[in-house]
């Protein structure tokens, strides 16, 4: 852990305020859920929650059946990171930060298409050239929890309606699954 130099008080409600650089840094929204752990010497830290995180074994078996029935690379994310990738190199995109235009989309809570977006993707991850061809938001109690996204392939032919159906398919079913 590295020292920020920032000191709050306790309010008497047992209120903490995170201040504003940190939270955009670490890109808390408000209204995220965030995890409390205790360390060894009385310290408290506070994690960002990813439901979605917690069915990340899942996650990665269904991108996997995703990418081969599609024949296209499958990334599944959280609402920051991406938890599970098939079809591609999972040290380029696993647990890398999504880009801001993905992150864009996931709030609209439309599911985009290259078609829709005049032929051209979404960037999945910052510092990668790949783009998701459709993004569709996972959706879990009312609240966006991630994205299931179906890459370009190498040849840059568009998705079908049939890939589209697939990747709604499965960003609902995800959403489901993290309401039980």
């Amino acid at each position: 852990m590295k020292a920020t130099g920032i000191v709050r008080r306790i309010d008497d409600l047992g209120r903490v305020v995170i201040p504003k650089e940190i939270r955009r840094t670490m890109r808390i929204r408000e209204g995220d859920p965030l995890e409390i752990f205790t360390g060894p010497n009385e310290e408290v830290v506070f994690k960002k929650y990813s439901p979605i995180g917690e069915i990340s074994e899942f996650a990665t078996q269904y991108a996997d059946v995703l990418s081969r029935a599609s024949g296209l690379p499958v990334v599944i994310g959280d609402r920051d990171h991406v938890i599970a990738i098939a079809g591609e190199s999972k040290k380029e995109y696993l647990e890398r930060r999504l880009s801001p235009q993905l992150e864009k989309v996931m709030e609209e809570r439309q599911l985009v298409t290259a078609r829709t977006l005049g032929g051209k993707g979404v960037p999945i991850v910052e510092g990668r050239d790949r783009m998701a061809a459709i993004a569709a938001p996972i959706i879990s109690a009312g609240d966006v929890t991630g994205c299931v996204c179906m890459l370009q392939n190498d040849s840059g032919t568009l998705p079908g309606d049939t890939d589209v159906k697939l990747a709604q398919v499965a960003a609902a079913f995800l959403g489901k699954q993290m309401e039980e």
